[in-house]
């Protein structure tokens, strides 16, 4: 077995739970991720003489105490007060029967407090629980690398400074806070499908996985709740998609273009069930519940060209209603094309030109509108600018291509 892959599967797989497990017992949070970065650096340094330990996730966490135990001892200072947050977590009032024990929901729960700004939820859960770098992260915010770092620092000194409890909400505080927690996981997922890092793989099934995996315990929790039943169905659809959405030379198959016998029926079934026994109910569904409505009606196509593109509309125009941002607006004009042609989706899709300038989808549908009204240099031009902006391998092989073949 070849050690650099161990050691990469031992990340991806058990990052958050050595995370979780420090956070829990020595309640802080930089202790925990600073002493699970050490133990993974002796990973790399001890298994390939050693071997790879037959269950590494539990070398990785003894070594991670370990590691931790060592700085809290060389910090004198540093200890009183993290005896002072061992007593406090271990002060918090009993959780209410039937809360789920994982510790890495627990995690996500104290990583997206709503003490926190959403952008600084999102990135500390993709530190803290996916487990990516600073730099990836900044680079999926778009911004500065150092700026980012000290966001998560700041982030993690708020939740020293105010307490915040390392738990799963009570049950009467559980439906304030799982609509912040529901917009962390779907940003995680996204960033697990269309994976921003440069280097890594262009479709992070780790993330993805552990997406689906949080969002399955928070319906455990909340099974009434349609948005989380929402945003599963959604996941799940996605999710079925995944063998399909990437080539073997690596490059970004179109929905579209995709091998449909290749989706993975088991969840496609399991997220049209969902959608429609929230459908059944007859509540008015939001955001979630209408993303998985149109990924439904994608996936009940047998052939892109079944595609019920006016239902895919309709829904669209009731999502407008209820999240009027002009990445909606974006994709309902992509869906608006294949009614009313190009000409009056290229319109729309110009109206938004100040909102998403710097969006890299934007330039690609744009330039893909300008390709089918055969205006190729501004398609060029469009492709370009996507290029620049699109920060996944695959879709940049893809974008490339597209412009390419426009000589």
């Amino acid at each position: 077995m070849n050690v650099d892959d161990a050691v990469g599967r031992a990340h991806r797989a058990e990052w958050a739970r050595v995370v979780a497990a420090l956070t829990k017992r020595f309640g802080d949070l930089d202790v925990a991720e600073e002493a699970a970065a050490e133990a993974f650096a002796t990973a790399v340094e001890r298994w390939p003489a050693d071997g790879v330990p037959p269950n590494p996730g539990a070398w990785l966490t003894t070594t991670a105490n370990r590691k931790a135990i060592d700085r809290l001892r060389r910090e004198h200072k540093r200890l009183d007060k993290q005896k002072e947050a061992v007593m406090l977590y271990d002060g918090d009032p009993p959780e209410p029967v039937g809360a789920i024990d994982d510790e890495r929901l627990r995690l996500v729960f104290t990583c997206c407090h709503p003490a926190l700004a959403m952008e600084t939820r999102v990135a500390l859960t993709l530190r803290m629980v996916g487990g990516l770098t600073v730099p990836e992260i900044a680079r999926a915010f778009l911004v500065q690398e150092s700026a980012m770092g000290r966001r998560i620092t700041r982030a993690k000194d708020k939740i020293r400074a105010a307490r915040i409890p390392y738990r799963v909400p009570s049950t009467a505080d559980l439906p304030a806070r799982v609509s912040g927690v529901l917009a962390v996981l779907f940003l995680v997922f996204n960033e697990g499908y269309l994976a921003t890092g440069a280097g890594t793989d262009p479709v992070r099934q780790d993330l993805t996985a552990e997406a689906i995996r949080l969002t399955r315990l928070i319906r455990v929790l909340l099974p009434d709740d349609g948005e989380v039943a929402g945003l599963l169905a959604l996941m799940l659809l996605t999710e079925a998609r995944r063998t399909a959405r990437v080539s073997a030379s690596g490059e970004l198959v179109a929905l579209g273009e995709q091998d449909r016998g290749a989706w993975d029926q088991h969840l496609v079934a399991e997220g049209q069930r969902l959608v429609l026994e929230r459908i059944a109910t007859g509540i008015a569904p939001g955001r979630y519940q209408l993303l998985a409505a149109i990924n439904a009606v994608h996936t009940s196509a047998r052939d892109v060209r079944d595609t019920d593109w006016s239902q895919i509309v309709a829904l669209y125009d009731r999502l407008v209603r209820v999240d009027p941002s002009p990445i909606v607006a974006l994709n309902r004009a992509v869906a608006v094309a294949e009614l009313d042609g190009p000409d009056v989706a290229l319109a729309a899709v110009d109206r938004l030109d100040s909102a998403l300038t710097g969006y890299h989808a934007y330039h690609a549908a744009r330039a893909d509108l300008l390709r089918r009204l055969g205006r190729g240099p501004e398609a060029r031009s469009a492709y370009d600018r996507a290029i620049e902006l699109a920060g996944n391998t695959a879709e940049t092989a893809y974008l490339t291509r597209r412009r390419d073949q426009l000589a």
